[in-house]
């Protein structure tokens, strides 16, 4: 099945099977966790899939200080008036969408106690704020995602969360994959697309160099872009890949000596 072929969808080439397993996730009211690193395509999925469903899709970037409050909601002043106001999860629920949340492992302890019971037979989410209980239609979905590599002792998502969800890994595609995304994004033709793809696997797979994660497909796009403006390569890569990847004069060095190599 072609998943990317409809222009109406957000631009998303499958790598596997990935689809298929949204889809039945989605229609058994199953939720769904995607793995894998920055930048990978992750979100690009999930907006994809939405559009397919023809669901709304909130996302929510989760950060240190998300709290349950923010995804359910909060009363807030307007007008003289106490008003209640519905967060992104809450308007997911009653409208019967998506609800993608995007590096969960980053939000607060008490973000995991509200989704415990969204994430098993009772599909139900309590506001106590109010007094409700929301039973979730079943075209609600709760999808979210987060780096495992990118974790600290801290932050880790705890396995009594991790089991209440259907897993898919990601990874960077392989290279006519990575190719083909990067030229329908950016509008890069394919050979010098190809260049920017070529470059990309040497730094993920260098050892050694202080690099807290490999490039990602995202700053392929962003350095594709620039060159297909008409910005020389060297300028382009520097501003994409050089400079996002590292502070330190001595890896920023030796990713612009790797890049000369690619493109010598």
């Amino acid at each position: 099945m072609n998943m990317h072929a409809n222009p109406g969808l957000p631009f998303y080439r499958p790598v596997a099977d990935e689809c298929a397993v949204f889809e039945t996730a989605h229609a058994n009211g199953l939720p769904l966790l995607l793995k894998g690193p920055t930048g990978c395509g992750k979100t690009r999925f999930v907006e994809h899939m939405a559009a397919r469903l023809g669901l709304p899709l909130h996302t929510v970037a989760c950060h240190d200080d998300l709290s349950a409050a923010d995804l359910i909601g909060r009363y807030l002043l307007k007008g003289g008036e106490t008003e209640w106001v519905d967060g992104p999860l809450t308007r997911a629920v009653r409208e019967g969408g998506i609800c993608y949340l995007d590096e969960v492992v980053e939000a607060r302890k008490d973000v995991t106690v509200v989704l415990h019971p969204l994430t098993d037979d009772r599909r139900r989410l309590v506001i106590d704020r109010t007094g409700e209980e929301l039973a979730a239609p079943a075209s609600f979905m709760l999808v979210a995602s987060y780096n495992p590599g990118y974790q600290n002792i801290l932050k880790k998502l705890k396995p009594s969360t991790r089991q209440r969800f259907l897993s898919i890994g990601f990874d960077f595609p392989d290279r006519a994959t990575e190719t083909a995304v990067v030229a329908a994004e950016s509008g890069l033709d394919e050979a010098r697309s190809d260049a920017l793809v070529r470059l990309a696997g040497h730094i993920r797979t260098l050892s050694g160099m202080d690099l807290e994660e490999g490039v990602s497909t995202r700053l392929l796009i962003y350095a594709a872009t620039l060159i297909a403006q008409g910005m020389g390569v060297d300028r382009a890569i520097e501003a994409a890949i050089v400079e996002p990847l590292s502070d330190e004069a001595d890896v920023q060095q030796a990713l612009r000596d790797l890049a000369a190599s690619v493109y010598g």
